[in-house]
């Protein structure tokens, strides 16, 4: 399918840094992360990876297939006001030869990514990291692509589409389609949430369409702290917003991606004023690398003995 799609929407998927991956767990929360992409121009998918030490979002995708990888952000591709991209597809988690992926995974983030060498530790180092530089590959095979030239989200997306049939061939049962109503309970407030609308002023929120496909898209966002949500501006027309489980997700990186950033909030999507906003219920950050060393190592050190112990049990669980 790919390789009919216009060739603006390709340089994307090749030459993006970072997209935004939402699986959907099994209460029916959307979950999003940034990841990195690997695509070569004409292939039939898109490829993500995941560390052996967070596996959630490959055994959320294996659980429940459906999957939507948004590409929303330039930093660094060099593409001058790109289209934002979004693909919901089918995933499909390969973890049978860790040696190989991982292999794969020094080859061609080395390529991808050339300048954040700085941060890959020496060859001797990274045996003790393994819940790191072992990965989980994630294949994403597009069914739906929604298109917004210039990355203008108020305009109607450009439409492309494929046989399911052909795309989900691998998938004995599809899983069931439920829409996951608003938890309600006590708002999650932290300091880290006061970074939207300032160093964020725009974040990506997923939700999960009737269909039971995630959907994304990258929107303005203002925090208010008074009635304790983040309000969704400008939401574009057409988007099948309703109250339900929802998912905010803040990232940042330069350009050359020596440093990144990022958290989320998971909560309800509620409708307000005639507009919708988050109420959250969780407040995650992921694994970082902020432009300070010092800041990096604080940011990093608390998490990676739980890391190491989930990359041990998983190891230990495929025979390894």
């Amino acid at each position: 399918m790919t390789a009919s799609l216009p060739p603006d929407v390709q340089a994307v998927f090749d030459r993006f840094i970072t997209a935004e991956l939402t699986t959907v767990d099994h209460v029916g929360q959307p979950i999003t992360w940034p990841v990195t992409p690997y695509y070569a121009p004409g292939e039939s998918r898109i490829d993500v990876t995941t560390g052996l030490g967070y596996p959630k979002k490959a055994n959320d995708a294996r659980a429940n297939p459906l999957v939507a990888l948004l590409f929303s952000d330039p930093t660094g591709s060099g593409l001058g006001e790109p289209p934002m991209v979004l693909v919901q597809g089918s995933a499909q988690v390969d973890d049978l030869d860790l040696q190989a992926n991982r292999e794969r995974y020094a080859r061609e983030s080395a390529q991808k990514l050339p300048e954040a060498s700085v941060l890959r530790a020496p060859d001797p180092i990274k045996r003790f990291l393994g819940w790191y530089y072992n990965r989980i590959y994630i294949h994403v095979r597009p069914e739906r692509i929604y298109v917004w030239p210039d990355g203008d989200i108020s305009g109607e997306p450009a439409l492309y589409d494929t046989h399911m049939e052909e795309v989900r061939s691998g998938h004995s049962e599809e899983p069931p389609r439920f829409h996951a109503n608003p938890h309600g309970g006590v708002s999650d407030w932290n300091q880290r949430i006061r970074e939207i609308g300032t160093r964020y002023p725009t974040a990506v929120l997923s939700i999960v369409c009737p269909d039971g496909f995630p959907f994304a898209i990258r929107v303005p966002v203002h925090l208010d702290e008074a009635a304790r949500w983040i309000r969704i501006e400008g939401a574009p027309e057409g988007i099948p917003f309703q109250p339900g489980l929802a998912c905010l997700t803040a990232h940042q990186h330069d350009e050359r991606f020596t440093w990144w950033r990022n958290f989320q909030l998971r909560g309800d999507l509620v409708s307000v004023d005639g507009g919708w906003a988050l109420v959250p219920r969780k407040v995650l950050s992921g694994l970082e690398a902020p432009p300070s060393r010092l800041e990096m190592v604080r940011a990093t050190v608390g998490k990676v003995p739980r890391l190491h112990r989930t990359a041990k049990r998983e190891l230990a669980r495929r025979g390894g």
